[in-house]
């Protein structure tokens, strides 16, 4: 069961000449699927970093493309937190066309406090922000 789910349909400018989904669109849903979580849990970037100070920057991505997709397809794009680390956190990813699965992926985020300007620093992730997501 994913914490978090959203529909969307292919569009156009999703697809390459081939008329099928071009691979780092799937990294712009699963980035914006993130962010659906985050608000759906009374979180955003925003909010983040004016409540904890901090940011989730990505250190790691990456995907399985199992099915191909294309212009006017429906998806689905689910997301759940699948690991917790002392500073990074771990997004798992499951994109399905119907029932089919079209492609699993992950992003690794860190927890990094801002620091003077424009400098970040790695920390802890709180407790708070992961009691968010259980």
């Amino acid at each position: 069961m994913s914490l978090f789910e959203r529909s969307l349909t292919v569009e156009w400018g999703d697809c390459d000449d081939a008329g099928i989904v071009f691979y780092p669109t799937f990294f712009y849903w699963y980035d914006s699927t993130y962010q659906g979580l985050c608000r759906s849990r009374g979180l955003s970037q925003r909010i983040i970093r004016s409540r904890f100070n901090a940011v989730t920057p990505l250190v790691d991505a990456g995907s399985v493309f199992r099915s191909p997709v294309t212009y006017d397809d429906v998806i689905t794009v689910e997301a759940d937190i699948v690991e917790w680390a002392e500073r990074r956190f771990k997004v798992g990813y499951t994109v399905k066309c119907g029932d089919r699965l079209v492609a699993t992926g992950h992003e690794l985020r860190a927890w990094a406090e801002l620091v003077g300007e424009g400098r970040l620093k790695g920390a802890a992730v709180p407790d708070e922000f992961k009691a968010c997501f259980s």
